[in-house]
């Protein structure tokens, strides 16, 4: 005669709770997932942030704002980096200022933005004096006077001449200007006609079996000014790529400073697209590592 089994639906519930509690409990305390080589793009929101004052903390430092930048191109952040530095520090001001380490920190932070032309609430408020940190200058020797003591008083005979010998100067550093490398060329300069992309230099900054390069300054100079940016602050077109907005009827050249030769004049002028519309001629640059 055959059986009929019913299932306890009541404990095949409470036995799949009872599983879940412990296999949440073995994989959080006893042998949780530790994370290795994670990117700086993979964190959190909150640690990215941590990781742009790390960033500026690093630039007051140092100064070195090539390195910063390549920094910044690491959490590829959506929009303007600088900006982003900006808008955090922005966070930061509106959360409290009660102490001297977050003032710190919001003024490295603004000592990063503020000279690429970046604003926010933080530097806005007035609140905060940013200075750079300056390198400690060179000591240099400070000659010495010798202290003569005076003869006894008893013997009146001629002491001989006392020969002193002059203190010995450290010679003090000069400094010497950087030697010009010129490890980049301007392989190809290409023009295009496009009213999306009208009056725009578009740079390209590649090496040859390495890759496009990040961080690296551009200048761009015309009659009575210039600009100076960096590449891969565009991450979506490519981490060697940065642009400038001309002015039609403006010249303009463009160089790697101190890593190129200077481009000839490239000119704003009037040009007509494949489909007859009016716009401004754009140029299309690429160094490359020679």
């Amino acid at each position: 005669m055959a059986r009929n089994y019913r299932i306890s639906w009541v404990g095949l519930l409470l036995g799949l709770i009872i599983g879940l509690a412990l296999g949440l409990t073995y994989a959080w305390l006893i042998d949780p997932v530790v994370e290795y080589d994670t990117q700086p793009y993979q964190l959190s929101a909150e640690a990215r942030r941590d990781y742009l004052i790390a960033i500026s903390l690093a630039y007051r430092a140092d100064g070195d704002l090539r390195r910063a930048v390549e920094r910044l191109v690491e959490l590829r952040l959506p929009g303007d980096p600088f900006q982003a530095v900006a808008n955090a520090a922005c966070d930061l001001f509106l959360q409290g200022v009660d102490n001297n380490t977050e003032r710190n920190t919001i003024e490295a932070m603004i000592a990063l933005y503020g000279p690429q032309g970046r604003s926010g609430c933080a530097d806005q408020s007035g609140l905060f004096l940013v200075t750079l940190a300056t390198p400690t200058p060179f000591p240099t020797a400070i000659p010495v006077t010798p202290t003569l003591v005076p003869p006894p008083t008893k013997t009146p005979t001629a002491a001989a001449p006392l020969l002193l010998t002059p203190p010995t100067i450290a010679p003090t550093r000069t400094p010497t200007e950087v030697p010009r490398v010129d490890d980049y060329i301007i392989a190809n300069i290409q023009t295009f006609c496009s009213v999306t992309l009208a009056g725009v230099i578009e740079v390209y900054v590649q090496w040859p079996g390495v890759g496009d390069q990040p961080g690296i300054p551009v200048r761009v100079a015309w009659d009575g000014g210039e600009d100076r940016f960096f590449t891969g602050l565009k991450p979506e077109r490519g981490a060697g790529y940065a642009d400038f907005q001309m002015e039609a009827n403006r010249s303009y050249t463009v160089e790697l400073p101190g890593r190129s030769r200077r481009s000839n004049p490239l000119a704003a002028s009037p040009c007509t697209t494949e489909s007859g519309e009016r716009s401004t001629t754009s140029y299309r640059v690429v160094f490359r590592r020679s």
